[in-house]
């Protein structure tokens, strides 16, 4: 369940900005504002009241590390100072607003009531009552509700409010919007509530804090966070939490554990994981298994672990396996019947990432066995170091990797496996709209020296490759209803964008070339194009949505591998993809690659395919899915971000 991945920072960062008007008023702040009141611009008479909007506690109304507070009354009684009505009170660039705010000069004690509103860029939070003690460190907040921008959270924890900004303040506070915008691959913003957040120093607690990332309707997802204790110390966020709850549609609630966490402010090692999975894979794992996810650990300031232990069910249940080859064999060899041990009946996945430098570092290990005989055939690693760079005015992912008995589908030779290798590939992906069509180019370059199964043999080839690959992908449309925009609101319960419906042609035009050592090579050239037809809006209960689409590829080569992994094979193949609404947010969703070379073995049949019934709404989706041609399937769940 991948949606955790990103959530524990977006979640903890909430409660700091408090700390970021507060906590920054020390001794030395009030020492200054006390030393201030000498002066005549801001001396006030024991029961003294002012007409006057503005009241300043420090002298000089031009620095921002000034307290001003502005309201329609304000008087100072026995070194309280009190102020009613539309109180607005900035420092150090943030602004916080409040029906009534007590300032005890002597007890350093700020209390504020009534329409509390704490404003920090795009940050917004409504308290309905704050105390704090700047002596003891200790106060409260009560009623909580906010909304969070996450992309620009750290930014606005250190910027300076622009006053400008109050001019939007109305618009800002209705936290569930009218209207809301698809932000694609990103979850930036969060409404989030709580009854009471306790402050002692820097420690802060809330029993239950619920945040959704539906910013229309909070109902389709709400989160639970219990028991949650959060503070900050240095460059890292702290915090911890007991049982937490992902509660669908009001109705579901999946248990996940997000346990302690240390994570840096610079908002690297977010992708900290807590959940069970769940995973069918034949070839492998025997069938049916299970996996716990672990808290991440931190190996260091710039490197985090995942640990998965796994329990293969149905192994375990049948007590044989067929996922290793014969005892003495090559790896390549065909895989056979065995007993299976109970140390068979476990497995392993760790993955560690991190930064080197400016490149992002991630190893990935995968023990299908923990029977130490059998090790060797049993793991899998892949290791990849990459970074984005400028080259040729455009930006291209670079990267290194290393890899051992990596898994590689070839249509209708079936699977093969790289027994190990290493390269480097740089790549260039870009997409973009001319009048309507939508266009993806890829381009890229490689070089690795690999070792794996021979063309047409079961024995063990080594071979440095040099490989260039180039593609444009098409969609071009014939008869569409484009809508005017992508805004949605509340009516559309199972997308977070409206349908593109109508007629379209999607064409691809592909080549590559491979050269391996001693002159060997292999290339092609190949163009296809299909109508795919989108029909419906996905608004109504039943059939409201469906999508068509077919697209015959062929493939013009010359020459051969010396690889069985990446031989050139079916000339001639037809992709056919059909999504159906059934009823509600149950969807139906297929593809699959037909071959149609008739000089292959499987002419005829599906060489590539998968099915999936998902449950689709608005904020998430969650779909059951399975691949025959690998034997593999399992569960995934999405979260959906808007703006």
């Amino acid at each position: 369940m991948t949606f955790i991945a990103g959530i524990s920072k977006k979640v903890i960062s909430i409660s700091l900005l408090f700390i970021n008007l507060l906590q920054p008023l020390k001794s030395a702040d009030l020492e200054k504002i006390n030393r201030s009141e000498n002066n005549t611009e801001t001396k006030l008479s024991n029961l003294k009241r002012s007409n006057k909007s503005e009241l300043l506690l420090v002298s000089n109304s031009k620095q921002l590390n000034e307290i001003v507070i502005q309201s329609d009354k304000q008087s100072e009684i026995n070194d309280v100072i009190y102020a009613e009505g539309n109180v607005s009170l900035s420092y150090r660039g943030k602004l916080l607003q409040a029906d009534n705010l007590t300032y005890d000069k002597l007890n350093k004690k700020i209390s504020a009531k009534g329409n509390i509103v704490l404003i920090l860029g795009d940050q917004i939070f409504k308290v309905s009552k704050l105390e704090y003690s700047f002596i003891s460190e200790k106060g409260y907040l009560l009623d909580v509700q906010g909304s969070i921008n996450t992309n620009t959270l750290m930014d606005d924890l250190s910027s300076n409010f622009s006053f400008s900004d109050a001019n939007k303040i109305e618009s800002l506070l209705k936290l569930e919007k009218e209207e809301a915008l698809n932000t694609p691959g990103q979850i930036n913003n969060w409404i989030f509530s709580t009854e009471r957040i306790s402050i002692d120093g820097k420690k802060w607690k809330s029993n239950k804090a619920i945040f959704s990332n539906d910013i229309l309707q909070s109902k389709q997802v709400k989160i639970e966070i219990n028991s949650l204790e959060a503070y900050s110390s240095n460059e890292e966020l702290r915090f911890r939490s007991s049982l937490n709850y992902l509660v669908l549609d009001e109705n579901v609630s999946i248990p996940f554990w997000f346990g302690n966490r240390t994570l840096p402010k610079s908002g690297q090692n977010l992708d900290s994981k807590s959940s069970w999975t769940i995973g069918y894979d034949n070839l492998d794992k025997d069938g049916l298994f299970i996996g716990k996810k672990f808290n991440s650990l931190n190996l260091s300031d710039d490197f985090i672990i995942n640990l998965e232990p796994q329990f293969l069910i149905q192994r375990s249940f049948n007590g044989i396996t067929n996922s290793f080859v014969k005892k003495g064999d090559l790896i390549t060899g065909e895989k056979v019947e065995r007993d299976a041990k109970f140390a068979d009946y476990f497995g392993f996945k760790s993955e560690i990432k991190g930064k080197v430098n400016n490149w992002d570092l991630e190893i990935v290990n995968e023990i299908n066995s923990l029977d130490t005989n059998k090790f060797s055939d049993a793991l899998r690693s892949k290791s990849i170091l990459n970074k984005q760079i400028n080259f040729l005015n455009a930006k291209w992912d670079k990267s290194f990797y290393g890899v051992y008995r990596d898994r590689v589908w070839n249509g209708s030779l079936g699977e093969s496996e790289i027994y190990a290798g290493y390269g480097s590939k740089l790549e260039k992906k870009h997409t973009w709209e001319v009048n309507g069509t939508n266009k993806t180019e890829v381009f890229s370059l490689g070089l690795a020296h690999l070792k794996g199964e021979a063309l047409g043999s079961k024995s063990l080839v080594n071979s440095v490759k040099g490989n260039l690959f180039y593609s444009l992908d098409q969609n071009i449309p014939l008869s569409v209803d484009k809508p005017k925009n992508k805004i949605i609101n509340s009516s559309y319960e199972y997308i977070y964008e409206p349908i593109k419906k109508g007629l379209s042609l999607n064409t691809r035009l592909a080549g590559m070339y491979s050269l391996y050592h001693d002159g060997n090579h292999q290339e092609y050239i190949g163009f296809g194009f299909g109508p795919e037809l989108i029909l419906g809006n996905f608004k109504t209960k039943t059939f409201d949505y469906t999508r068509i689409s077919i697209l015959p590829f062929y493939k013009f080569n010359n020459g051969d591998s010396i690889f069985k992994f990446d031989q050139i094979s079916d000339k001639f193949t037809l992709d056919i993809g059909f999504d159906q609404q059934l009823f509600g947010p149950i969807l139906l969703k297929s593809n699959g690659t037909l071959n149609l070379d008739s000089d292959s073995n499987d002419y005829g049949q599906f060489i590539n395919s998968k099915i999936s019934i998902n449950w689709k709404k608005r904020s998430y989706e969650f779909g059951i899915f399975y691949q025959p041609h690998i034997q593999a399937g399992g569960i995934s769940f999405n979260l959906f971000g808007f703006k």
